[in-house]
């Protein structure tokens, strides 16, 4: 039977190339001291084992030897000697095996203990890692929690303060307010001052009729001084209206008037004297 073609691969694409399998690397743990230390005093006891049996062995077919010689038909006092001096050692060879076999499995019996207080310190040394491990947790938490609480003690006390500073501005905002419109008003009052004098000043030295200005004291001298022009005759002044004159006012005697400068009373002509006659006429 003629076995199946396989179908051809498709055109323009190529089959993916096997990687091999990459191999696991052994990691080797370490064995700690206390094992390794167990494990050379049972690997001393083992050979000291095996070093006593083959004594033993040596031991034991001596004595089977000896203890033929000792039953033949030939057999002296010497080998009867040696008889149980063969015995005695195989014996004695036997106590030490004996012996020894308690030493191995003490030793195995410390390898045992040796591991189980590596893994004791194992799971101690990896305890305390948790425990470090949590201890990091735990400080880690510790800031972030002093992070947010500062923070929303920051805003808080921003809040509280600014608060209170802005009462503290208003205050003192209304305090030098105050002060500003003390010093304006005083300011305000001694332009005024200084503008009526400047228009007083102004009207007296203008001609014609002056402006009327308020009593002020720059003004009473100028009235004095309208009281005594208003006393002249009429034509005698300056160019312009003649200011009115009440026939009362002016018939009061000089210092009998308002207060003030008063007018100059003009000069009586003095009298004119008759011409002395001599005595020689």
């Amino acid at each position: 039977m003629a076995r199946p073609k396989k179908a051809p691969a498709k055109p323009g694409r190529k089959p993916a190339a096997k990687t091999p399998a990459k191999a696991k690397a052994k990691t080797v743990a370490a064995v700690p001291a206390i094992v390794t230390a167990a494990l050379k005093v049972q690997d001393k006891a083992l050979a000291a084992l095996a070093a006593q049996e083959s004594k033993v062995t040596v031991a034991k077919k001596a004595a089977e030897v000896a203890k033929t010689k000792a039953k033949g038909a030939k057999a002296t006092a010497a080998t009867k000697k040696a008889k149980l001096t063969a015995a005695v050692k195989f014996k004695a060879e036997q106590e030490k095996l004996q012996a020894l076999k308690v030493a191995v499995k003490v030793a195995k019996v410390a390898v045992k203990a040796a591991e189980v207080e590596a893994k004791a310190a194992v799971v101690l040394a990896q305890a305390k890692d948790t425990v470090a491990a949590f201890k990091n947790k735990l400080v880690a938490k510790a800031e972030a929690d002093l992070a947010k609480a500062a923070e929303k003690f920051e805003s808080a006390w921003r809040a509280k303060r600014a608060k209170a500073d802005s009462a503290k501005v208003k205050k003192q905002e209304a305090k030098e307010e105050k002060k500003a419109q003390a010093a304006a008003k005083k300011l305000k009052a001694k332009a005024k001052a200084v503008g009526s004098e400047e228009k007083a000043t102004k009207s007296a030295g203008k001609r014609g009729r002056p402006a009327k200005a308020k009593a002020t004291k720059a003004t009473k001298a100028t009235k004095a001084t309208k009281v005594a022009k208003a006393a002249k005759p009429a034509g005698t002044g300056k160019r312009g209206r003649p200011a009115k004159v009440k026939t009362e006012k002016a018939a009061k005697p000089a210092g009998t008037g308002k207060r003030g400068r008063p007018a100059k009373a003009k000069a009586a002509p003095a009298p004119v004297s008759a011409p002395a006659v001599s005595s020689e006429a």
